[in-house]
């Protein structure tokens, strides 16, 4: 029977080295390179809270201790911050704690990929559906990915995938999946294949960071073994769950999404959200304006 209890928990798989942002990422995690002047890891914890999350399960490595210290209270920078009348930027700070029992970190030791993170935090989930966000994928739209996710979670119970068509020279970037019925924002899934060659790709299909699932994932991952490129895939986890229950959807969120995991994608996202900001729009577009015309003219 379908699980579609209210999902309230949700698992940040944040363990990973950014190793493409290097020298970067050498004494910061990736997660708090900013967006204009937030930090990616900020902007999903947003769309979780917006979301109804409640409860934040980051999967951590060494080198990892900034996240704890940007999510914890700063009382002597708030105390300043409140002597000098700046409440504006006292209620952003205010907006980035975490108050205790919200959050709890787990210790991924080895890097065995995405399955074994999100297997890490197996003792945190219980016997209900739990969300897990990648933080690299950062999506603008009206109503928050995951809320839009979750509001079609409680129609369908089950497992659900966010999904977004690419390019068929692209899957094999991505997890693919395969439609059994399409339902328009809504597919059935019938089965999943990691980074397949293009040839084989069963669709155009991609999943991208934002997943919800049942508590039963915990189990397929715990059986796996390491994969060819020693990895715990979550993809096979979720595959096992559609041969077992059939009960796997892929969601056609509403909105753009932007992978700020390649440094691409992350300036292409800097600008998207500079642009959006009435702050900044009009300087910030004017500068571009004037960086294209250059090119142009120098063609």
């Amino acid at each position: 029977m379908a699980n579609r209890g209210k999902v309230t928990k949700a698992i940040f798989p944040v363990a990973g080295l950014g190793t493409r942002f290097l020298p970067a990422t050498k004494s910061i995690p990736k997660e708090i390179l900013t967006l204009v002047d937030r930090p990616l890891i900020q902007y999903a914890i947003d769309e979780a809270r917006a979301a109804g999350i409640r409860e934040f399960i980051f999967v951590t490595a060494r080198g990892k201790s900034a996240l704890e210290d940007y999510f914890d209270h700063a009382p002597g920078l708030e105390s300043s911050l409140r002597r000098a009348g700046k409440d504006e930027m006292l209620e952003t700070l205010r907006k980035t704690n975490m108050e205790s029992g919200a959050i709890a970190y787990i210790r991924q030791h080895r890097a065995l990929g995405l399955g074994h993170a999100v297997w890490c935090a197996r003792n945190l989930i219980g016997d209900a559906p739990f969300a897990v966000m990648l933080p690299d994928d950062v999506i603008a739209s009206q109503k928050p990915c995951l809320q839009q996710m979750i509001e079609s979670h409680a129609e369908t119970g089950g497992n659900m995938v966010a999904v977004m068509e690419v390019a068929k020279s692209q899957t094999s970037s991505y997890g693919i999946v395969d439609v059994k019925e399409d339902m328009g924002a809504l597919v059935s899934v019938r089965g999943m294949v990691e980074k397949p060659e293009t040839s084989a790709a069963p669709s155009n299909l991609a999943v991208i960071g934002r997943y919800i699932l049942n508590p039963s994932i915990m189990r397929h991952l715990g059986r796996m073994k390491p994969g060819a490129v020693g990895e715990i895939q979550l993809t096979d986890a979720i595959a096992t769950e559609i041969t077992e229950a059939d009960n796997v959807y892929g969601y056609r969120f509403s909105g753009k999404r932007y992978d700020c995991g390649t440094k691409a994608g992350y300036l292409q996202a800097t600008v998207a959200f500079a642009l959006a900001r009435p702050d900044l729009a009009d300087e910030f577009g004017d500068f571009l304006s004037t960086i294209v015309a250059a090119k142009d003219a120098a063609q």
